[in-house]
């Protein structure tokens, strides 16, 4: 007999599951057995151990085995499951559930079928036998048939309800003969395809029908037409002029090809030179003529207006007192060619018998002159750094001038002409030297005229035109740069006129990007050293100013942003994240500070995808101001913002009802340097504001790094804190939106690597030959000579360890159910201390109660 299976207990069950694979490395958990030197050929299995890891699994296997039968001790119910199949392993549940049911069919058909004689058992439906339903011999019924279903004939009601036996004996024997047998169902379908065979003829033969009848009376209305057309006279034909077919749209396209003006030779393309000295003489020329204005001199206004030059003008100077060219017009499908009529003098009268289209034509043509004299002039006076409104009107006056002559100006109007020319800015202007010249040269103009001086500056100081204007332009980009910063320093500061200087300055930067560059990089050195005086003082500095923001944002539109490393863009990025981190938010106006450094990161990174932690964390610390409960924070916060404090709350709303009147505008860049509000209505607002910006930031963020692998793990603390602190019910729609678009981008980005796992299978050794072992006795140690001896030695010392092995497992079991059985206690004693003070205070309570009534009772 073989030996009998041994008893599985619950503590083999979990002795056998799989440990997970997913280990994390923590080196702080990661114990090294240092070895005190190394043997060839020897097999370590120890040399790396996770104690923390290790422990855990003892004590989850304690609470699965040694837990459970501890508690189950002294409990004799058992519950034992006795269904068929049930603890083997073996069989598939398909086969227990068919075992199962078989045995179940055989329980109940030896109970029920004791007295059963019958041998065969036949099925039917409705009384039929399935073998005869099967057989199909059922008559077809024809389509025909099925409308006199439900007719009561004498035969059937005879034969159903009785009273009908007489007509049955009185028929005749032929027609008994006559009636028709059951049809088959081949004879059935050949009468219905030949039925419908009569059915399309006869559809055939009534459409011929129609056609020829269609055709009948189409002749005979021909017949009579001629009788119903009113025919006119002969001498109302002649009077009538006859009208011309309409010309077909192919037909007039290549008429009007064909008048079209041919190609002319364009001039020859000017080099940059020559166009700077083309803008200068232009330049000169109007400076020139506005001066002739100031003094009160005579304009010269014998500048001809520009006309029409064919392709056969000889260019001799011969003109014509008149114009002869006639004008061509289509209109109405009809080609009009008239003479153009020059009016001498302004107060004839038009003559009655031209017709409306010619004074049309001739409004037409005389717009067409003022056009034409028009855009001479402007061309003339043009000029590329000429759009503003004040020289349009001088533009438009001096049009006049020259539309119609003048013999001589009274001395009102000479001093009118002298007031608007002092009014006027020079046309030309020399480069400044110093700061100071510049700031003189700009003071008390407009932000539009302020771009006017800068711009014919440049023009007028072109490099190509002398020795030295290289050199004042590349001073001039670097005062311009310094102007930037102080009119940003003004109070208020004047962002309009920087938002018109920047463009002078790009053109500045891309004629000298070397003098910029440098002049940008001097800028950011002093603002750098001046914070890293204070971070070594205070360890803390304050956010930049309004000036260093916008001198970050015009580092951005003068220099490219996505090179790996540039002179000025490199350095502006390291100050950006050192001012993310460095700075405290103490205010909102700090917080501004910090989302609009936020905004300029994002630009900076958009080209690139850099990806930038300081910008992610100032996000995240932006929306910690704004979450209620920080107690049970279970994300992380960095420097510069905390968990708690003083600063922690400054996104909190005073209130809900500003939700209401609160609409998204653009965070101002102002309010980086002064911010000034009045209300709690106007702070939640601007709090809102901060917050719509921020999440929009993170919003752009998530589609930038989506394609990073790290993705979800750098976006975990934004995810917790918007899901499970951050509440949005209270915040306007729009917010609400913002809040679940950036959870459903997050949870839509996919997983982009896969946790590590060992190999499947080990890999293969090389074939290495087999070494021979001599046996060395070293150190005086006793080493059995024989085989017996040396086996007997190591059960010894497998004893000797399994052991140990045992005494510490039932050291740890006894520690572990004695740490269980105190916990046993101190909840029992935790619930009879909680009950006895709930019993105390209801006695007090009564006591109390008890007291009150008794002095009560005695007043």
């Amino acid at each position: 007999m073989g030996k009998a299976p041994k008893k599985r207990s619950l503590a083999d069950k979990v002795r056998k599951t799989k440990t997970s694979t997913e280990i994390k490395n923590n080196p702080f958990e990661v114990k090294i057995n240092r070895k005190k030197f190394d043997v060839l050929g020897r097999k370590t299995k120890h040399d790396v151990g996770l104690p923390g890891v290790s422990r855990s699994k003892a004590i989850n296997k304690r609470k699965e085995t040694l837990l459970k039968e501890y508690k189950q001790k002294g409990k004799s119910n058992k519950f034992i499951d006795r269904r068929f199949g049930e603890y083997d392993t073996k069989m598939a549940p398909e086969d227990k559930i068919l075992q199962r049911f078989t045995m179940e069919r055989q329980r109940v058909h030896e109970k029920k079928d004791v007295y059963n004689l019958n041998e065969e058992e036949e099925l039917t439906h409705y009384g039929q036998s399935l073998a005869e339903i099967e057989k199909f011999n059922d008559i077809v019924n024809s389509d025909d048939e099925s409308e006199e279903k439900g007719l009561l004939s004498a035969e059937l009601t005879a034969s159903h309800f009785g009273g009908g036996g007489g007509l049955l004996r009185k028929k005749a024997a032929g027609e008994e003969e006559g009636s028709q047998k059951g049809k088959t169902r081949q004879e059935l379908i050949e009468e219905l395809i030949q039925k419908s065979k009569h059915e399309k003829r006869e559809r055939q033969v009534q459409r011929e029908e129609a056609q020829e009848l269609t055709e009948k009376l189409d002749q005979e209305w021909k017949s009579i037409q001629a009788l119903m057309v009113k025919k006119t006279p002969k001498a109302e034909k002649d009077d009538k002029p006859e009208e011309k077919p309409k010309p077909e749209q192919y037909d007039m396209m290549v008429r009007e090809l064909g008048f079209e003006m041919k190609a002319q030779p364009s001039e020859k393309l000017k080099t940059p030179e020559e166009l700077a000295k083309e803008e200068r003489e232009k330049l000169q020329k109007l400076e020139a003529d506005r001066l002739r204005r100031m003094r009160g001199d005579e304009v010269e206004e014998n500048t001809p207006s520009q006309s029409h030059m064919s392709a056969d003008d000889l260019n001799d100077g011969f003109i014509l007192d008149k114009h002869d060219k006639k004008t061509l017009a289509y209109q109405d499908g009809k080609w009009n060619i008239e003479e153009e009529e020059m009016e001498k003098d302004k107060g004839e009268d038009e003559e009655e018998g031209e017709s409306g289209e010619e004074q049309e034509s001739d409004g037409d043509e005389d717009n067409e002159d003022e056009e034409d004299e028009e855009e001479g002039s402007s061309e003339e006076d043009g000029h590329s750094d000429l759009d503003s409104g004040q020289e349009s009107e001088t533009e438009e006056i001096k049009a006049e001038s020259t539309a119609k002559p003048r013999k001589s100006l009274t001395k009102e109007e000479v001093k009118a002409q002298q007031d608007v020319a002092k009014a006027e800015l020079p046309y030309t202007f020399n480069a400044p030297e110093t700061y100071s010249e510049l700031k003189d040269l700009l003071r008390g103009h407009s932000s539009e005229n302020q771009r006017l001086i800068v711009a014919r500056t440049q023009k007028c100081n072109h490099s190509s035109l002398a020795v030295g204007n290289k050199a004042k332009l590349q001073k001039l980009s670097g005062f311009l740069l310094e102007y930037i910063g102080e009119l940003a320093t003004r109070r208020p500061p004047e962002l309009n006129t920087i938002d018109k200087l920047i463009p002078e300055v790009y053109a500045l930067c891309q004629m000298f990007p070397d003098a910029t560059c440098k002049a940008m990089q001097t800028i950011l050195a002093d603002a750098a050293h001046s914070m890293e005086e204070v971070l070594e003082v205070k360890d803390h500095a304050a956010f930049p100013s309004l000036d260093m923001l916008i001198y970050l944002k015009v580092t951005a539109l003068l220099f490219p942003t996505s090179d790996f490393r540039h002179p000025v863009t490199t350095p502006v990025l390291l100050f950006i994240s050192q001012a993310l981190t460095k700075c405290p938010v103490k205010s909102l106006q700090d917080l501004t500070s910090g989302l609009v450094l936020c905004c300029l990161a994002v630009e900076y990174i958009s080209f690139s995808k850099r990806f930038m932690p300081e910008l992610i964390n100032f996000l995240c610390g932006t929306l910690h101001l704004a979450v209620q409960d920080k107690t049970s924070a279970d994300y992380t916060v960095v420097p510069p913002f905390r968990l708690s404090g003083k600063y922690s709350s400054l996104l909190l709303l005073s209130s809900s009802a500003s939700c209401q009147s609160w609409s998204k505008k653009t965070l101002p860049l102002s309010a980086a340097q002064h911010l000034e509000l009045k209300d709690d209505q106007e702070r939640d607002h601007h709090r809102l504001m901060c917050l719509s910006t921020c999440l929009d930031l993170v919003k752009r963020c998530c589609l930038l790094y989506k394609d990073f692998p790290s993705f979800m793990h750098i976006f975990q603390p934004i995810r917790t804190l918007l899901s499970k602190h951050l509440s949005t019910q209270t915040f306007p729609k729009l917010l609400q939106e913002l809040h679940s678009e950036i959870l459903d981008t997050i949870s839509s980005v996919p997983v982009a690597h896969s946790p590590l796992v060992f190999d499947k299978k080990k890999p293969i050794p090389l074939k290495l030959l087999t070494p021979k072992i001599v046996q060395v006795l070293d150190y005086g140690k006793k080493r059995g000579s024989t085989k017996e001896e040396r086996e007997q030695q190591r059960l010894k010392h497998k004893y000797k360890k399994e052991f140990k092995g045992a005494l510490r497992e039932i050291r740890k079991d006894s520690r572990f159910l004695a740490r269980e059985k105190l916990n046993e206690i101190m909840n029992r004693d935790a619930e009879r201390k909680r009950k006895v003070k709930e019993l105390f205070g209801s006695l007090a309570t009564q006591e109390g109660e008890w007291k009150a009534l008794k002095r009560k009772k005695r007043k």
